[in-house]
């Protein structure tokens, strides 16, 4: 008599091999265009990886009113969920300036530009963002990630000086990161931001 149970257990494990198969490639597909990436940073808290980028940018030449010696440096980061539950990603930077210490009159704003940010355009300058965003206004980002997938964004620090006098050169900033703790996310950029509270991530 033909056993069908043994059959049964067959399938089972085909199709078991088949998903852990097919979970593998697509992991390492998001994976493998970091390879050349060189991050500031990487941390991995319960599946969720958290890539920072180095900065870009140089002197803003756009007019902005009562705003003087202008600059910007433009960070990217990215998201990957590594588990099986969708996240729901939630960020806001408020439009208070920040004070840059030991430089008098000078402050910084944190802004999330609108465009989209893709690993193709890391070779371009300022990471290939043409607008940096409404100064003065508070910006979010609210993104839905799925299970094995990821997601980037930039975020921009724009300098300025409130006087029309000698350009300061005791910006900082240089480096900055997105930090998960429990389901809240900080955002750290030394001097100027040691830990600013900006939003959090958690399972849908």
């Amino acid at each position: 008599m033909y056993d069908l149970s043994f059959k049964e257990n067959n399938i089972s494990e085909i199709l078991r091999a088949t998903i852990f198969l097919f979970t593998l490639f697509i992991s390492t597909l998001i994976y493998a265009q970091t390879i050349g990436t060189r991050w500031f940073s990487q941390r991995t808290t319960n599946g969720i990886t958290i890539q920072n980028s180095y900065p870009k940018g140089g002197r803003y030449n756009g007019n902005v009113e009562n705003k003087f010696n202008c600059s910007y440096l433009v960070f990217f980061t990215r998201v990957i969920n590594g588990t099986d539950s969708t996240l729901e990603l939630n960020i806001n930077f408020s439009s208070d300036s920040i004070a840059i210490p030991n430089s008098p009159g000078t402050f910084m704003q944190l802004l999330l530009p609108s465009e989209i940010m893709t690993l193709e355009k890391q070779s371009l300058f300022s990471y290939g963002i043409t607008e940096l965003a409404s100064l003065d206004k508070p910006t979010s980002l609210k993104r839905s990630i799925k299970p094995q997938e990821d997601c980037l964004f930039y975020v921009v620090a724009f300098f300025y000086q409130t006087e029309n006098g000698e350009w300061s050169q005791e910006r900082g900033g240089n480096r900055a990161e997105l930090v998960l703790e429990g389901q809240n996310l900080l955002y750290r950029m030394h001097p100027q931001v040691p830990s600013l509270s900006c939003g959090h991530l958690v399972f849908e």
